[in-house]
């Protein structure tokens, strides 16, 4: 994210008692719903219900139509409304037609930032559940990826954004994205010891719902639809620019908001630009201070956020952590087309 979000998390979380996510039910009480595998000659449509995309938008365009997708724009894509990607009903104009287009078969976030959480409310979850379709997005897209869960329990794909770097995002991870929206193949990711989160683990082996998405927005997301039960799921979270405390301070609201009882385990992606100050601790040491506690599995080191190399998971789809193994296998988050939820 290029915008703060400090300014505005206090507010979202004020006063959230026990929210929506320390629902009595478990995260996997329901089976999930995944949308058919995208193939080429498909449409797909780029949207931006946050922030304004930029000449990067170009490159992502290039890549899916590289998948032999059709891209289209949506109407407003190239809106602009102070930081925001158009006005809240231009954005959500954009959003809903994307998910009622019966020819649509995938929806593609063109950047995060911030701004989803003003039109997520009124997005048409009937038309998500009349025909369920692909949707990537990550950081501020984090909130549409748990609405769509919970007001739909559809699968969606945690992953690079259309306004593309290639210098930070490269063919394996080009190929992650294929593989996870196009293929009906589970998903490794090995845990790789040179990300500062590696060193933020627990042991042992747990299974569930992979569930969760950038910190700031989870926390941001307490008190709201936005923030899926997580009872016997698997919690992944990552962030990008925050400190130490940050860290902590979010998931200490989380932990006294009941979000986090009685979790699986929980698979941590990148610390992105977390600034480190000598004599404190590291965001890394924060969050083992903050999790440790929790006796589940837990598994960091893992390429998912912000960071260089970032990977595509599917979010609902069944996963398993093993921190011995140091490995998270994802169960695929579409179907063959023709083929039951």
């Amino acid at each position: 994210m290029t915008i703060s979000r400090r300014t505005f998390i206090a507010a979202a979380a004020a006063g959230a008692g026990a929210a929506a996510s320390d629902s009595p039910a478990r995260a996997d009480d329901r089976s999930e719903v995944r949308a058919p595998a995208l193939r080429p000659g498909d449409r797909v449509r780029v949207i931006a219900p946050a922030g304004i995309p930029d000449a990067r938008l170009a490159r992502g365009i290039e890549i899916l139509e590289g998948f032999g997708l059709a891209v289209e724009p949506g109407d407003h894509l190239y809106d602009r409304y102070g930081y925001l990607a158009g006005t809240d009903e231009a954005r959500l104009a954009d959003l809903n037609a994307a998910f009622r287009d019966p020819g649509v078969r995938g929806v593609f976030a063109a950047r995060g930032g911030y701004g989803t959480q003003r039109v997520v409310d009124r997005l048409d979850l009937d038309a998500v559940r009349r025909d369920p379709r692909v949707f990537v997005g990550f950081s501020d897209l984090t909130v549409l990826c748990g609405r769509l869960w919970t007001g739909a329990r559809l699968v969606s794909f945690y992953g690079p954004l259309m306004n593309w770097t290639d210098a930070r995002t490269g063919p394996a991870e080009i190929e992650s994205l294929r593989t996870a929206v196009m293929t009906t193949e589970p998903i490794v990711l090995t845990s790789d010891p040179a990300e500062p989160s590696a060193a933020v683990a627990a042991p042992g082996v747990a299974s569930g719902p992979l569930l969760g998405g950038n910190l700031s927005m989870l926390q941001a997301g307490v008190g709201t639809p936005d923030l899926p039960g997580l009872r016997g799921a698997i919690l992944l979270f990552e962030d990008t620019d925050e400190a130490a405390y940050s860290y902590d301070r979010m998931l200490t609201q989380m932990i006294r908001a009941d979000a986090l009882r009685h979790i699986a385990g929980v698979a941590i992606g990148q610390f992105t630009n977390a600034p480190v100050v000598s004599g404190q601790w590291t965001a890394a040491q924060a969050v083992q201070d903050r999790l440790g506690g929790l006796g589940v599995p837990i598994l960091g080191g893992l390429r998912i956020g912000h960071g260089n190399g970032q990977l595509t998971v599917p979010l609902g789809a069944r996963a398993t952590i093993d921190s011995t193994a140091g490995t998270l296998t994802v169960e695929p988050g579409v179907r063959e087309p023709g083929h039951g939820p």
